[in-house]
């Protein structure tokens, strides 16, 4: 069965002639008669009664008819509301990011883009990576915004920020009044760290190894405002970006002297998916970001 089929019927049920109904359609005679004839055959019963070209619903015609409205209202309202979606001056962007972007850079964002744009929508989720790697995946979101760089040749990556990552410690920590610091003087301290599924925290595993010295890892916690409070009690110290919800009482921040020790946020997207125009003309709102942070 056919939605075309439908179409068709439902034309004839409301004029009841074959010929007035194909000048509406457009097509052939024949070809509106093979239709209805094709759709009864395939349902096993009449549609309509037959008196010359003139035909009359039946009962059965008429038990129909009231389901084909039902169903071409809900495929106009799904077309709508898919031209509605793409639309790129008023659709939506699915957009899946780590919980830690939700407290300043994501609001910021949206803020910033919907001041230029005030009609986009935005469908947000937020998680831990795995998340919402899925997420995107899954087809969910269209975009993530995370810490890592994609390591397949299927994702495009456009960097967002760059921020320095800095030695944290309680306020009343030997370090705390240290103007600079040099990683290698934190072999030994107790360190609190991120559970594996964390864009920072591979990247930070992979600089330690490089540095050839392993941490002696306290706790590890789920995400980074609980990497903050156990510093600001104490109870470790960590490598952080100062950004915010992790500006708590009780926090030192101590620039590190090696070089390199920075935290980058971009955005990953698929190249083989499907991108409505609201989300194409985001991307290019972030790489004019990208453009403006390499200058």
């Amino acid at each position: 069965m056919e939605l075309t089929q439908l179409e068709y019927f439902l034309a004839v049920a409301r004029t009841e002639h074959l010929t007035k109904a194909a000048e509406t359609l457009s097509i052939t005679q024949p070809a509106l008669s093979h239709s209805i004839s094709k759709l009864e055959a395939e349902l096993g019963v009449p549609l309509f009664e037959r008196k010359g070209r003139s035909l009359q619903i039946n009962r059965y015609g008429t038990m129909f008819a009231k389901h084909v409205e039902k169903i071409l209202q809900e495929v106009e309202r799904g077309r709508k509301e898919i031209e509605e979606s793409v639309n790129p001056d008023s659709g939506t962007v699915h957009l899946a990011y780590l919980n830690i972007l939700g407290v300043d850079l994501i609001p910021r964002l949206v803020r910033d883009y919907r001041s230029a744009n005030p009609k986009i929508a935005f469908e947000l989720t937020q998680g831990d990576k795995g998340a919402i790697q899925e997420q995107l995946e899954n087809g969910y979101a269209d975009l993530m915004i995370t810490s890592e760089r994609p390591v397949s040749d299927a994702y495009d990556w456009v960097p967002i920020r760059l921020l320095p990552l800095y030695l944290a410690v309680a306020s009343d920590h030997r370090f705390a009044d240290r103007a600079s610091i040099s990683l290698t003087e934190i072999v030994g301290e107790p360190f609190v760290g991120l559970k594996s599924n964390c864009g920072l925290r591979d990247s930070l595993m992979t600089r330690f190894q490089h540095m050839n010295f392993s941490l002696a890892s306290a706790y590890d916690a789920e995400d980074l405002q609980t990497v903050a409070g156990f510093v600001a009690a104490g109870l470790g110290v960590s490598v952080l970006p100062q950004t915010a919800g992790l500006n708590l009482d009780g926090l030192r921040w101590i620039p590190i002297q090696e070089e390199g020790w920075v935290w980058e946020v971009g955005l990953h997207l698929r190249k083989d998916r499907f991108l409505s125009p609201a989300s194409r003309r985001f991307v290019g709102y972030i790489e004019e970001l990208a453009g403006a942070l390499s200058r």
